[in-house]
């Protein structure tokens, strides 16, 4: 049978992209349908314009700490709907380079919804495409619990929207997004409640990591409510009332409410039946080499729910391609993947956290090394802020499982430390290699 690709995909995230361009360097005919601007959730309302604002945010810091350093205090103004505009506009100048590198692979774009019909069929409105393989790459989406007034809540998505920044905030949930979101809007001044279920943020981190990032953003004039739920959210005459229920409980007014509780894979109305692709935990199901259930149909990034991070979706996009029409058969390491928070302070890790490597090794297996500190350059500033860092060692080998660090700057660290963890150093391997000092993350080879 004739088709008209070799590859399409649906979905023009990042692990599409990736992948669709890939394919066509190989040679082989590929479109790509997307029913949004060109980019996925990372470039249009994820990573790039959330830290773009978590720029914005650290100015009011540098304001505050230039004092200790001789500058003249000064009161400066924010300007949130010229922050919106300008974030708007680089989203739309990257989407549009996006477009640009597309046609420059060699990859055709579809505009529209793209929808399954068979296992070699795609539509796209009343226009039915063929393809020898078909790669959905569609991403995730924000999750809302079935509460009382939730129709009144937030998403990250309509964050880099407002047209008016909120004066009081309540961010229910503790993961990334939660965090992240509670430190750009208590940065750029408005009163921020992070609301949260157990006793610390970021589950599934290490605890130390989880304690000082959350100490450091109480420090920093967040509230975080722990161990507490919104049972219900209603409109006052202020805003929003929320009712909580837990060590919290009572009433909370706001202007906004921010509702990150998590997400799922975006696999409404995609067709997935008519083709016989499996779903498992509301996820596409698919094997170390991202095939589904049908032999010729495969799916990357956050809707396979593995690993759902934009430098994974790509690796898997890439792995994907190098398979299926390279003839050079890998698929994604998640092992040792370096992840941050770009919270107020900063954190991040890679490789195992002390309690996992305790639960897989036994605890009289496990070495823990930890430095925690003030940043130099805080010296002058009189802020009470610290740094973490630590190391988690293997007794038996010496190798180091794993790295944390929250603090200043942490992701532009850890990155580094990330290859000598992946390349399976040594702690005596770290203890050779000369410090650079004055800095922090000298501390990572002289612990």
């Amino acid at each position: 049978m004739a088709f008209d690709y070799d590859l399409l995909v649906i979905g023009a995230g990042s692990g599409g992209l990736a992948a669709s361009k890939r394919a066509a360097s190989y040679g082989a005919k590929v479109a790509i349908v997307e029913n949004d601007l060109v980019g996925g959730t990372c470039v249009l309302r994820g990573c790039i314009p959330k830290k773009l604002m978590v720029y914005a945010s650290r100015f009011s810091h540098l304001f505050q700490d230039a004092v200790g350093y001789g500058w003249e205090k000064v009161g400066p103004k924010f300007d949130w709907k010229y922050l919106i505009s300008a974030v708007d506009k680089e989203v739309r100048r990257l989407s549009d380079r996006h477009i640009s590198n597309l046609e420059k692979a060699g990859v055709d774009l579809i505009s529209g919804r793209g929808v399954l019909v068979d296992s070699h069929t795609v539509a796209v409105g009343e226009k039915k495409i063929t393809a020898d393989k078909i790669l959905i790459s569609v991403g995730s989406k924000p999750v809302k619990l079935p509460i009382p007034g939730i129709e009144h809540v937030w998403t990250s998505r309509d964050m880099f929207g407002l047209s008016e920044q909120p004066k009081r905030l309540a961010v229910v949930g503790g993961g990334y997004i939660g965090v992240e979101f509670a430190g750009i809007m208590n940065g750029l001044g408005t009163q921020v409640t992070e609301i949260i279920r157990r006793d610390y943020i970021l589950r599934g981190f290490d605890g130390d990591v989880r304690r000082e990032l959350q100490e450091g953003m109480t420090r920093n004039g967040i509230s975080v409510y722990s161990n507490t739920t919104v049972e219900k959210i209603e409109k006052s005459n202020g805003g929003l009332q929320l009712t909580l229920a837990g060590e919290k409980a009572g009433t909370l007014e706001v202007d906004g409410v921010l509702y990150a509780v998590g997400r799922k894979p975006n696999l409404e109305n995609l067709g997935l039946e008519n083709a016989g692709v499996e779903v498992k935990n509301d996820a596409i199901a698919v094997n170390a080499y991202s095939q589904t259930s049908q032999p010729n149909i495969f799916a990357v990034g956050d809707c396979t729910d593995r690993a759902n991070l934009t430098p994974v979706a790509i690796d898997e996009g890439r792995a994907f391609v190098d398979t299926e029409f390279a003839g050079k058969p890998r698929h994604t390491n998640y092992d040792n993947i370096p992840t941050a928070v770009f919270g107020d302070p900063e954190a991040c890790s890679v490789g195992y956290t002390q309690e996992g490597a305790i639960e897989e090794l036994g605890e009289d297996r496990v070495a823990i090394h930890r430095a925690r500190f003030k940043p130099l350059y805080h010296n002058l500033t009189g802020a009470e802020e610290r740094v973490v860092l630590k190391l988690v060692v293997n007794k038996e080998n010496d190798r180091v499982l794993g790295a944390h660090a929250v603090g200043k700057d942490a992701a532009e660290i850890i990155q580094g430390v990330a290859v000598a963890v992946t390349m399976g150093a040594t702690k005596k391997d770290f203890d050779a290699t000369m410090a650079l000092h004055p800095s922090t993350a000298e501390e990572f080879v002289t612990m």
